[in-house]
C-alpha cells in the first residue's frame, strides 16, 4: 500500500545535507511529490512529501534518514499524510494566486503581522515568503536602507477592491508600501517603462524653477500644487502659469538642467531595466528642453514633452504645438506600446500628479510615486518609502541581482 509522509528537517546548514539526505531517498527509490528549503541566518528549514510506493516500506526509510540526521547534527520529524488529504491540497493549485510585495526602510513584526491578518480575513491562504532586499548592518545610519520582502498567496477574495483598502490602510498607517498583484506572466514579462518627469524622475518641479528665475515663484508654485492635487484642468494651469514666465531669458535654462536633482534610485533602476531590455521613455507635461538632457543623463529612450516657445532669445509664455496633458500622456503611452508590439500589460508607467492617473490606470502596473493623496488613492500601486528603484522589487528583482 502506498504511503505519504511528510519530511521536516531543521538544523544548522552546511554543504551536502540536501544531497546526503536525498541520497538515502533513492537509495530507497522513493518519490518526492513537493519540496521547499530555506535558510535564514545559516539555519535550515528543508520540507519533503515523500511518495513510499507499494514495493517499499517506510520503516526502514525512516530509519536510514534518522541516522543520516544523526550524523549531519540535523533534527527531523516525520508526518503521515492521509492520501485523501493530499488529493484534495492537489485539487487546489489551480487557485488563483497575487503577490503581496511589503516594502521600506525597515519592516516590523507589526507590519507582517498586520498584512497576514488582512491576507487571512479575506480568505487568502500565504503559500511563501521570499526575502528580496539584501541583508544590512545594525551599526551606523542608513537613511537609504532598503528591506523588502514578498509573500506568494494564493485563493480567490470575495472583493479585490476591499482587500486592496484594507493594503492600503497599513501602508498608511505602518510607514510602509503595500502592492498587490496577479502572479502571472506578464509581470515577469514587462518590456516598457514610461516615466513623469517633475517630482517623478527629478525632485523639483521645473515650471516653479523658471518661475523662481523670473520672480513669479510664489504665484507659479500655488498653481502647480492645486493642478497637481486635481484641483484645476492640467491645460487651464499651464496656460496660467506660463502666462507668467513671459520674457525670461532663455539663457537660464541650461543652468537650470543642470542643477536638477535626480530622485533617489532614479539611476539603478534604469540601468537595470535597460541591461534587462526594457525601452524606457518620459512622458511629460514638463519641457522637452529639460527631458532632452535627462534622455541623454540617465539612458532614456525616448521621451514626449512640451516645447518652449523662444523668440529673442526669450520666453513668450507659450508652448510649441499640442499641450502634453494627461489624456495626451496615456494617447503616446498607447502609441509607444503598439509601435513595440506589445500589451498595455506588458507597461509599466510611474507618476506622481492627478495629470498622470489616466497612464496610471492602463497600464499593467501603474505606480504613484511620492504622489499626491488624490493620486495614490486611485491607484493601484504606490511608492512613499524609497526611491524609484524600489519598482525592482514589484518586478520580483533581488538586491543580489541588481548592479
Amino acid at each position: 500500500m502506498r504511503e505519504i509522509i511528510l519530511l521536516n528537517v531543521t538544523g544548522k546548514d552546511h554543504p551536502g545535507l540536501t544531497a546526503s539526505l536525498t541520497g538515502v531517498l533513492a537509495d530507497h527509490r522513493i518519490n518526492i511529490l513537493d519540496l521547499g528549503q530555506a535558510v535564514i541566518h545559516d539555519h535550515l528549514s528543508l520540507g519533503m512529501l515523500l511518495e513510499i510506493p507499494p514495493e517499499a516500506q517506510s520503516g526502514p526509510v525512516i530509519k536510514d534518514l534518522l541516522f543520516q540526521a544523526h550524523q549531519l547534527g540535523l533534527q527531523i520529524n516525520f508526518t503521515p499524510i492521509d492520501e485523501e488529504a493530499y488529493e484534495t491540497w492537489v485539487s487546489h493549485q489551480g487557485k488563483l494566486r497575487y503577490i503581496v510585495t511589503l516594502l521600506g526602510r525597515k519592516l516590523s513584526a507589526s507590519t507582517i503581522a498586520h498584512v497576514a491578518e488582512v491576507v487571512s480575513r479575506h480568505g487568502m491562504n500565504i503559500d511563501g515568503i521570499t526575502r528580496l532586499s539584501g541583508r544590512f548592518s545594525l551599526r551606523g545610519a542608513n537613511p537609504h536602507r532598503r528591506a523588502c520582502v514578498e509573500f506568494t498567496v494564493r485563493g480567490e477574495p470575495a472583493d479585490l477592491g476591499a482587500l486592496r483598502h484594507d493594503l492600503l490602510e497599513i501602508s498608511s498607517r505602518d510607514e510602509v508600501d503595500v502592492a498587490f498583484q496577479a502572479d502571472d506572466l506578464y509581470r515577469r514579462n514587462r518590456r516598457l517603462i514610461v516615466f513623469d518627469m517633475d517630482s517623478t524622475l527629478i525632485q523639483v518641479e521645473v515650471i516653479d524653477e523658471l518661475a523662481t528665475a523670473a520672480g513669479v515663484g510664489e504665484a507659479v508654485a500655488a498653481i502647480t500644487e492645486s493642478a497637481m492635487q486635481g484641483e484645476i484642468d492640467f491645460k487651464e494651469s499651464f496656460r496660467r502659469r506660463m502666462a507668467l514666465l513671459k520674457g525670461l531669458d532663455a539663457s537660464v535654462l541650461a543652468d537650470i538642467a543642470e542643477r536638477l536633482p535626480i530622485t533617489e534610485g532614479a539611476e539603478r533602476l534604469i540601468s537595470n531595466l535597460k541591461r534587462l531590455g526594457y525601452q524606457v521613455g518620459i512622458l511629460s507635461g514638463g519641457f522637452g528642453y529639460f527631458a532632452r538632457h535627462l534622455q541623454e543623463k540617465l539612458g532614456v529612450d525616448f521621451f514626449s514633452a512640451n516645447e518652449l516657445d523662444i523668440r529673442d532669445g526669450k520666453l513668450t509664455g507659450e508652448v510649441q504645438g499640442e499641450i502634453v496633458d494627461g489624456t495626451r500622456k496615456a494617447e503616446l503611452m498607447q502609441q509607444m506600446a503598439r509601435d513595440l508590439g506589445i500589451g498595455l500589460e506588458q507597461v509599466i508607467a510611474v507618476g506622481d500628479g492627478a495629470n498622470d492617473l489616466p497612464m496610471l490606470s492602463l497600464a499593467g502596473l501603474g505606480v504613484a510615486f511620492h504622489a499626491k493623496p488624490v493620486v495614490r488613492e486611485n491607484a493601484r500601486h504606490a511608492i512613499s518609502t524609497l526611491g524609484l528603484d524600489g519598482i525592482l522589487y514589484l518586478l520580483g528583482v533581488r538586491d543580489r541581482e541588481v548592479k
